[in-house]
């Protein structure tokens, strides 16, 4: 995603969707169905070194000119799922997030007004023919935030250290639907309306967008890169917000509350380390 690597490459984490190829119509399941087929797809990795690639020319490239016909691809269950890169458009996202997020100094240096204007106005006429589109990857830097974890349990976590350090979970859409619901019916049964519920709510909307036999993927992404393996193998997060919610439901405040202290322990950590950047 071009905006959002220009300034945090490569701290940022993950949520995605993997559809199966029977979601898209033609002639876009057949690109799909023929890119899948390839013997070795790209890596997150090949995404951020082209955007990279993008924001080294003069001027910066704010988003491509073009929409990458790149995705990530899965098997589940013996069933080919792709996760559309959508670069540009994503790229045009970050941007509308950027400019109400950063410092208008801190802003200009990365991408100069003129380089800006372009590519809001790019985003404005082509959502004029694409009013529905969404993106199948959402993404977050240098944290995970904790409404995605509702979306996954413990026994779905997957730590991989060696050549290749990797921390993820998966799991099918119809779990992921489900524990949205239940968190949120606990959630609000407990504290109203909170900024967790606001945002579990939107992401409950965005699933509601796939198809019903995909695949949901949480991933840790460049966090594994700067954090400390122990701290890697010891982070449960997905675990203590389903006890964390699990309590709120059964009106264990103080439980809850043990829960809640370990996340934001660890996260605490985490932010220190970008600070410290």
């Amino acid at each position: 995603m071009a905006v959002m690597s220009s300034l945090v490459v490569p701290y940022a984490t993950y949520l995605r969707v993997y559809e199966p190829l029977a979601a898209f119509p033609e002639p876009e399941r057949t690109h799909w169905y023929r890119y899948a087929a390839r013997k070795a797809a790209p890596t997150s990795q090949d995404e951020l070194l082209r955007a990279l690639a993008g924001l080294a020319g003069t001027p910066p490239t704010a988003a491509p000119a073009h929409e990458s016909g790149d995705a990530f691809v899965a098997d589940v269950d013996g069933v080919t799922c792709v996760c559309p890169w959508r670069t540009r458009l994503r790229s045009w996202l970050a941007l509308d997030e950027l400019v109400e997020e950063l410092p208008k100094p801190v802003l200009e240096a990365a991408l100069p007004e003129v380089v800006r204007e372009q590519a809001l106005a790019d985003h404005a006429r082509w959502r004029v023919d694409n009013p529905d589109a969404r993106p199948w990857i959402r993404s977050a830097v240098w944290t995970v935030p904790m409404r995605w974890f509702v979306l996954f349990s413990d026994e779905e976590r997957e730590y991989e250290t060696g050549a290749r350090t990797l921390l993820r979970y998966r799991t099918p859409m119809v779990q992921a639907r489900r524990r949205v619901a239940r968190g949120l019916k606990s959630l609000r049964d407990a504290v109203g309306q909170a900024p967790l519920v606001e945002g579990l709510v939107d992401v409950g909307k965005w699933l509601e967008e796939f198809h019903p036999r995909s695949l949901v993927e949480l991933d840790y992404g460049g966090l594994v890169h700067v954090l400390p393996k122990e701290h890697l193998a010891e982070d449960r997060s997905a675990a203590e917000v389903a006890e964390g919610i699990a309590a709120l439901a059964a009106g264990d405040e103080e439980r809850a509350g043990r829960a809640y202290q370990r996340l934001t322990d660890r996260w605490g950590v985490v932010r220190e380390r970008q600070f410290a950047s």
